[in-house]
């Protein structure tokens, strides 16, 4: 039996336009997805599915992870929950070798599922890490991240990019820009996440990123606009002191730059009213600076505050279903004993 996990991540600047080449800086946070994977005799994977904002079940199926198992379930759970699953075990098997590899999976996740902390990440980067080791053939990082990136394109559709997992993989702050992704020293920003209880359609959000981009000369602009911002955030992270506690004139500055990133997503059109609500329920809180984080249409907001005084507001904020902070995941996946 191999344990891992990874963590999730939330992003300082970027979304959305990293999709079109532009530079995009995520962060590993310490919540964290575990996946225990045990080979089996046959060819069968049997799925335990635990703390995954659904029902807990267990599935079994045989042959090849491209069939559907059949369950008495919504088919849009079992989609959910097995989608990623799927391609990690495929991705495991082609790594290995072992095409008829079966496996004993259960996976636990504390990271809310689409909200843009990058569960689907998480999962499949443990996962791979988990199975691979299981049968021996443990991937160094870079192959790890790759193989989990070419997992959830495949599930996504071509949607996806290298960021999240990269992130998962590595742990701390990195760049990504295209298919360039490097860990980039970061100080210990004090995170503060509000979780509406939601998740956007990140296929649907990106779809309609794209045609604005095509139709609006300034939605193209507004892309680059936050590329621009990336880049700046990126100057001000090279001058902090790696893994110490940032300056307030840095918060400062960093919540400036998290503040223009929102509005100009926001103008996008991929922010939602609880987003909204929750990102000025952290300014008005005194927060240095509040976005949303990921895909967005619903989700996580991130925030920048030492003190007590954001949380307690989202807490309190209508549509804020959980408020928490996140320390920065200084570690990437890890093998943990089971």
């Amino acid at each position: 039996m191999t344990v891992c996990e990874a963590p999730g991540k939330v992003y300082l600047f970027g979304e959305h336009a990293v999709v079109y080449g532009e530079p995009a800086v995520p962060a590993a946070i310490e919540r964290r997805a575990r996946v225990t994977a045990e080979p089996r005799e046959d060819d069968h994977v049997r799925v335990t599915a635990e703390d995954l904002s659904l029902d807990g079940f267990t599935v079994e199926y045989a042959g090849g992870t491209g069939d559907r198992p059949d369950i008495d379930a919504p088919a849009p759970l079992v989609e959910a929950a097995m989608g990623y699953v799927d391609a990690a075990v495929r991705q495991a098997r082609s790594a290995a070798d072992a095409p008829d590899a079966g496996f004993d999976i259960t996976v636990e996740s504390e990271i809310p599922l689409g909200a843009g902390l990058g569960s689907s990440a998480a999962v499949v980067v443990a996962g791979i890490d988990a199975a691979t080791r299981a049968l021996g053939e443990p991937l160094d990082r870079k192959e790890l991240a790759d193989r989990a990136y070419r997992a959830e394109f495949e599930v996504q559709e071509g949607q996806a990019s290298r960021a999240d997992t990269f992130c998962s993989t590595m742990g701390g702050a990195v760049r990504v820009e295209g298919d360039d992704c490097e860990a980039i020293d970061a100080p210990n920003l004090p995170f503060v996440i509000g979780f509406d209880g939601g998740a956007g359609d990140t296929g649907a959000l990106v779809a309609g990123v794209r045609e604005l981009r095509e139709e609006y000369r300034f939605a193209a602009d507004t892309v680059r606009a936050i590329g621009d911002i990336v880049r700046d955030g990126e100057e001000l992270l090279a001058e902090a002191v790696p893994e110490a506690d940032p300056s307030r004139e840095l918060l400062e500055e960093l919540g400036d730059l998290m503040d223009f990133n929102h509005g100009l997503l926001a103008a996008l059109g991929v922010s939602a009213r609880s987003l909204d609500a929750m990102v000025w329920a952290a300014r008005d809180a005194g927060a240095h600076g509040a976005k949303l984080t990921g895909a967005g249409g619903g989700g996580c907001i991130v925030a920048l505050d030492p003190g007590a005084e954001t949380p307690t507001a989202l807490s309190f904020t209508q549509g804020c279903e959980e408020a928490f902070r996140a320390e920065l995941a200084t570690e990437g996946v890890r093998v943990v004993e089971p």
